[in-house]
């Protein structure tokens, strides 16, 4: 239900949750955007004395101190396996690039531009960081919970999967960056859909999934109209959700017809949000995810896109925690692409109860430890006493 606010308690800077509208469906400002002193001069010309929106004012003090203590807190990492499995100096790393990649779309929040060349310093450095680091930045993703920096942590983490899956594929250097780009910018048009249909734990109305599903097209003119980059970075964000039997949104478009850099972003998002900690439900362990995505069955993702995904991670993607035959727990260290039910281990806790931390473990290649077997995928938080 529309609630109505009076113009004169309205400054400049204040901002609405939801979009706000004058007499109807005349849009007054979009959720999320400051109102600006030009635009209530407007209204008072016309004696337009309230405005109406759905969602709630927020005043310019309050979001700022938000947004300040948010910029100040820093993501904040906890080691769900108990097995300290990276080192502090990578952590720094990759703490320092989601407190950029955060600044980026707080930036855009505000209906600003990020810093000259922060984007593309951002994905260098991730680049940088899958070719040095493969394994152990991958095995970071699903083995820790970063806590705060949502929009950032997803940016990130669906980039560096995005890279892992390209150079399996092959691509060229020159595509690598653009889907480094594109998969960095896909979710952008996000912002712009009000956080109380984002963070809505029920089912959501015809109306509310009509603008949840708008943000491709927001995601779009964002990456090409407000931040100048290439077509083939936008379609990425336009088609992320597409499928590739046509039943995706915005366009319906089908098959091959998508950008495969879409398409490749399309399987890293879906695994991606799978194994993330939201604060409206848990999160799936890797293995758990892994064979959700291969029971697709050819309806939303590329087939072949799925089966160099799988190259690149391993049915028990690295970092993931396995019980084996014996009774043994173990992280997944590496996998073997032409193997991907027998790759290599770090025990954690050996067959006697012994316990090890990183790197004390013995690592067990079940390519050549015949004997033993893989008998389930756990949750890594059932190891934290």
């Amino acid at each position: 239900m529309k609630k109505k606010f009076a113009l004169a308690d309205i400054e400049a800077g204040d901002s609405f949750s939801r979009d706000a509208f004058v007499e109807g469906n005349n849009i007054f400002v979009p959720a999320g955007v400051a109102v600006r002193e030009r635009d209530m001069e407007g209204l008072r010309r016309w004696e337009v004395t309230h405005v109406f929106s759905e969602g709630e004012l927020v005043k310019k003090a309050a979001r700022e101190a938000a947004a300040k203590k948010k910029e100040t807190k820093g993501p904040v990492f906890k080691d769900t396996g108990g097995s300290g499995f990276v080192e502090d100096a990578f952590f720094a790393d990759y703490a320092a690039i989601l407190q950029d990649a955060q600044s980026v779309f707080q930036s855009i929040q505000r209906s600003a531009l990020p810093e000259s060349g922060l984007i593309e310093k951002i994905n260098s450095r991730i680049m940088k960081m899958v070719d040095e680091n493969e394994s152990q930045i991958v095995a970071a993703i699903i083995g820790s919970n970063v806590e705060g920096y949502e929009e950032a942590k997803t940016a990130v983490n669906c980039t560096i999967l995005s890279l892992v899956v390209g150079k399996t594929m092959k691509l060229p250097a020159y595509r690598l960056q653009q889907l480094a780009l594109g998969a960095f910018l896909h979710d952008i048009g996000m912002i712009k859909i009000p956080q109380d249909i984002l963070k809505k734990t029920g089912k959501l109305s015809v109306e509310e999934m009509q603008k949840l599903k708008s943000h491709p097209l927001y995601s779009y003119r964002a990456i090409t109209r407000e931040l100048h980059f290439p077509e083939d970075v936008g379609l990425i964000g336009l088609q992320h959700h597409e499928r590739w039997d046509g039943e995706g949104y915005p366009r319906k478009t089908v098959g091959a017809e998508i950008d495969i850099l879409a398409r490749i972003v399309s399987v890293t998002d879906a695994f991606e949000a799978m194994i993330s900690q939201k604060s409206y439900r848990n999160s799936m362990i890797g293995y758990a995810a892994m064979k959700s995505l291969l029971s697709d069955n050819g309806r939303r993702f590329d087939p072949d896109v799925l089966k160099a995904f799988l190259r690149s991670m391993g049915i028990y993607p690295i970092g993931s925690i396995v019980v084996l035959n014996n009774s043994a727990i173990a992280k997944v260290v590496t996998s073997h692409a032409d193997a991907p039910l027998r790759p290599c281990l770090r025990v954690l806790v050996d067959e006697f109860g012994n316990h090890y931390k990183e790197p004390e473990g013995e690592v067990l290649d079940l390519l050549t430890e015949k004997t033993l077997f893989i008998a389930r995928a756990i949750d890594p938080r059932e190891l934290v006493s």
